[in-house]
């Protein structure tokens, strides 16, 4: 009878579980929240007598635990023996196709910018060209330049965690984890206080606009990948990874080379060409 109920594959049939459900909902919340939020801002009212600011937290909310406790039943499965050869790849291959769907988020924020930047000719409102006429755009050779070297040393530290990771080296992993989360947190720090700074405002042109939602949705990307990251180092204290078996790491450092990708493509098109011309702040 034992043999009868024995699995003879390397297949990973998972138990029933409410985070896909969960996650779904609350991913659905916080968009519908977050236009009604905008739309107030604006001088609209409610949707139904509901305020955009609480249905937004209520989606979070069920977000932040989706990540929470689905992350903790993968770790259970990996820690179980669950994640044989077979299912890390395809682990892989939905990651990859994580990647590339957040890739695309970021051709409609480029899209956007070169659409606006390209044919200005139309829009009376910026003058015509770009910059926008009478624009301080942020001088691209500044915190912007700091933060691009800040991210491409962050890239070589996780680099180098994963070498220790495949040579068994527990403290270099746990070192260059260390250097990268504190890269990472140092980035987002900067792009806070520069915004901050900023001579312009997220309402006052396309321009603006355009600026905030690109370098801010990479900047949200940055933060979750350091979470990412957090979440890899606890686990290297508990010595969860193998040199054999270490996919978790591999996806948050897949995650993490994207977000440099993604910057040093920001940093060129928005910030250096993007202002090309204009008067620096």
């Amino acid at each position: 009878m034992a043999d009868t109920h024995a699995k003879h594959h390397d297949y990973h049939l998972v138990n029933p579980s409410p985070w896909p459900a969960v996650g779904a909902v609350g991913a659905f919340c916080t968009a519908v929240g977050l236009i009604i939020w905008m739309r107030s801002m604006h001088g609209g009212a409610g949707l139904f007598g509901v305020r955009g600011p609480g249905v937004f937290a209520i989606g979070f909310f069920a977000i932040l635990m989706t990540m929470l406790f689905w992350w903790r039943d993968v770790i259970k499965e990996a820690n179980g023996g669950d994640h044989t050869p077979v299912v890390q790849l395809h682990l892989r291959y939905g990651m990859i196709l994580f990647i590339a769907s957040e890739v695309m988020f970021f051709v409609a924020w480029f899209w956007a910018y070169f659409n606006a930047s390209l044919f200005p000719s139309g829009a009376e409102a910026i003058g015509g060209v770009w910059p926008p006429h009478g624009m301080h755009v942020m001088d691209p050779f500044g915190w912007p330049l700091l933060n691009t070297l800040i991210l491409l040393c962050s890239g070589t530290s996780v680099t180098w965690a994963h070498h220790a990771l495949i040579e068994n080296d527990r403290k270099g992993l746990i070192m260059g984890l260390w250097v990268t989360i504190g890269l990472g947190m140092l980035f987002t720090s900067i792009q806070a206080y520069e915004y901050a700074h900023a001579a312009f405002g997220f309402r006052d042109n396309i321009y603006s606009s355009t600026f905030f939602m690109a370098t801010g949705f990479h900047g949200a990307h940055v933060i979750i990948g350091t979470i990412f990251l957090i979440v890899c180092l606890v686990r290297a204290y508990k010595g969860h990874f193998r040199p054999e078996q270490h996919f978790g790491f591999e996806a948050a450092a897949w995650y993490w080379h994207f977000v440099d990708v993604v910057w040093l493509f920001l940093f060129i098109c928005i910030y250096v060409w993007g202002g090309w011309g204009a008067e620096y702040h």
